[in-house]
Order: C-alpha cells, then sequence, then structure tokens
C-alpha cells in the first residue's frame, strides 16, 4: 500500500511525475497510478504535467498588483496594448508586435513591473522589408530597448518591398515582436483582459 499523505507530498506538493515516483518509492507505475486513483487523488492534464516538465522550479513570473496610481496607469497600459495588439490566437506564449519603440518599451515595462518577468527570458521576432537592412534594424532595436541580440531569433522574416506607401515610413527598422514562453501566464493575462470586458459590458 503507498500511503495517500505520501502521494500528497511526492505529487501534489513537489510535483513529481508517476515515472519519478515509481522510481523513488522502488515500484511500479502502474502500482502508483492505482493508487492515485484509490486515494482520489486527481491526475494532473497532459499538459499541466508538461507545464511542469519545463518549469520544475515553479513559474518563472510573480504576479504583482499596482500599488499606486502611476502603477495602476502602466498596468491598465499593459493589459490594453496586449487586448489591441497582442496575439491571442497563441495558446502557449505572451507575444506582441509593433512598429512603435516607445509602445514596445511600455509593454516590456508591464511585464517586468507585474510579473517579474526575467528580461532575459523574453525572446524577440523580426519582420523587416527586402530593402531594409538586417543587421542595421536588429541594432536598433537591441539599443533602443537595452536587450541583448541573442535573444532575437535566429530566423528574421524578410518581406518582398513592393512600395506600400505611408506605411513602409513607419517600419523603418521593421515590426518587432516580444515572445515570453508561458502559457500559464498568458491565460492570466488574458483572463484579466476578460474581466474587464465584463466590467465594461453595458447592462
Amino acid at each position: 500500500m503507498l500511503a495517500k499523505s505520501e502521494l500528497i507530498r511526492l505529487y501534489l506538493d513537489k510535483g513529481l511525475s508517476v515515472p519519478a515516483i515509481s522510481i523513488r518509492l522502488g515500484c511500479s507505475e502502474h502500482k502508483v497510478n492505482y493508487w492515485l486513483s484509490k486515494h482520489e487523488i486527481q491526475k494532473r492534464s497532459i499538459s499541466n504535467a508538461l507545464y511542469l516538465k519545463w518549469n520544475p522550479n515553479g513559474d518563472p513570473f510573480s504576479v504583482q498588483i499596482p500599488k499606486t496610481v502611476e502603477e495602476g496607469v502602466l498596468y491598465g497600459l499593459g493589459i490594453g496594448l496586449y487586448w489591441g495588439e497582442g496575439t491571442k490566437a497563441s495558446k502557449t506564449s505572451v507575444k506582441l508586435g509593433n512598429t512603435d519603440p516607445e509602445l514596445m518599451r511600455v509593454f516590456l515595462a508591464f511585464l517586468q513591473k507585474f510579473y517579474k518577468i526575467d528580461s532575459k527570458r523574453l525572446r524577440f521576432g523580426l519582420q523587416i522589408f527586402s530593402d531594409m537592412d538586417v543587421e542595421s534594424s536588429v541594432r536598433y532595436w537591441v539599443r533602443t530597448l537595452g536587450i541583448s541580440r541573442k535573444q532575437f531569433y535566429p530566423k528574421i522574416i524578410v518581406t518582398p518591398y513592393r512600395g506600400v506607401g505611408n506605411y513602409r515610413k513607419k517600419t523603418k527598422y521593421g515590426v518587432l515582436s516580444v515572445y515570453f514562453n508561458n502559457r500559464k501566464l498568458r491565460d492570466i493575462i488574458c483572463g484579466a483582459i476578460e474581466m474587464e470586458a465584463m466590467r465594461n459590458k453595458p447592462m
């Protein structure tokens, strides 16, 4: 028999997988699964199990609540930017792209202030027109936002330039996208957006 308290400690508190528990206790995976079911300890979904596998030390972020009017303004701006400019279709990452360096700076400050994200864990993608110089564009964003060249994805997307009028002037250094690959944080931010939408819904 495997004690319920021991399984709760290993499976729920420590977040160990069934194979890891079986090795630690010197029994089969079948036996671990049997006693989890017997003790009515709910198994993790595949997605939650994978999340724990890739984040063995816990969440790589920490949610902070705005404490001042100034922080409230920044929080509102960040939520609004993700609502309007973010890629909500992605289920596994927080992603936002834009050509405006000030907008990107505000969004990065939002992520770091209210979710305590290590800036080194952020990744960046860049899309430019074919008449732009790749390295000059990358250097511009590195210098302007204080980020590292190593944080860019290797593949820069180059779009053929076909004379797109005023839009071309707005993308002198391309469209920069910031990524934070974490499904849980994406769900938290989208949840905050849904709450704001419900709060402002006409009665």
